[in-house]
């Protein structure tokens, strides 16, 4: 009698592979680094500030991890075309980059409107597109991945604009999806709820805000940057290969009213 076949879990280790975190200075973005550093990549951290950024870098290679800097600005798109076109392909993409000025709906400026669409949407499509195009003249999957946000899934209280870009960054999702399946390319989102960030500092200031987060977060209790680091490592690992064009919530049960 044969041994019984059992099948295996998929390892969820990167060793090999090459990773391009943007918006890796701070918050979401530097904690993503360190997880797929941690998990064996080599990581290429990217955002406008050169010298924070080396600073995150030099502190991986002290923890013995690959990591190198470049700087890098997503609202310039020709600019990140340009650099991106000259570094070796990415297997993983991580992008953090992302910008807020929350206000009434009422209220919004046409240059505040530009700003936030300019980066969080219009730098979020190009950057993956320009990763993705390197993989495919290579021949090469990837695992492409836009911090998104809860805020893409429902509405927030001065939070039209904001709300609007993350919207539209799951619809480019679900097309980039259909359209680069051919390729093995997988292109998703992380959809995160309030985490304890310096863009959230304003928010974590208003009573109110802080009330209306707790009656919303069924966990009881906002988010932590430890608990995108885990969701970061799925995503760009061969444990999630048949999963693309989707959302990964970490809301702590926001959305699920």
């Amino acid at each position: 009698m044969s041994p019984l076949q059992l099948p295996r879990t998929p390892t969820f280790r990167l060793d090999g592979k090459e990773a391009l975190v943007v918006g890796a200075s701070s918050g979401i973005g530097q904690a993503a680094a360190v997880a797929l550093a941690e998990a064996g990549a080599h990581v290429t951290l990217a955002a406008r500030s050169l010298e924070r950024l080396e600073q995150t870098a030099s502190a991986l290679r002290d923890m013995g991890h690959s990591a190198q800097a470049v700087k890098l600005d997503v609202n310039r798109v020709e600019e990140t075309e340009a650099t991106v076109a000259v570094l070796r392909p990415f297997d993983i993409l991580v992008n953090s980059a992302g910008v807020a000025r929350h206000g009434p709906a009422l209220d919004t400026t046409v240059s505040d409107f530009d700003a936030v669409v300019g980066i969080n949407l219009r730098g979020a499509y190009f950057l993956t597109r320009v990763v993705a195009r390197k993989l495919i003249e290579v021949g090469r999957p990837g695992s492409l991945i836009n911090i998104s946000s809860q805020m893409a899934h429902v509405g927030g209280i001065d939070r039209a604009v904001y709300s609007a870009t993350k919207h539209a960054v799951e619809g480019f999702t679900k097309s980039m999806a259909i359209e680069w399946g051919r390729y093995r390319i997988r292109v998703n989102t992380i959809c995160p709820t309030f985490i304890r960030t310096p863009l959230a500092e304003q928010t974590f200031a208003n009573p109110d805000r802080v009330k209306w987060i707790e009656e919303k977060i069924k966990l009881g209790r906002v988010g932590e940057l430890e608990d995108i680091m885990g969701p970061v490592t799925f995503l760009a690992s061969d444990a999630a290969n048949m999963i693309t064009g989707s959302s990964l919530l970490v809301d702590g049960g926001w959305t699920a009213d």
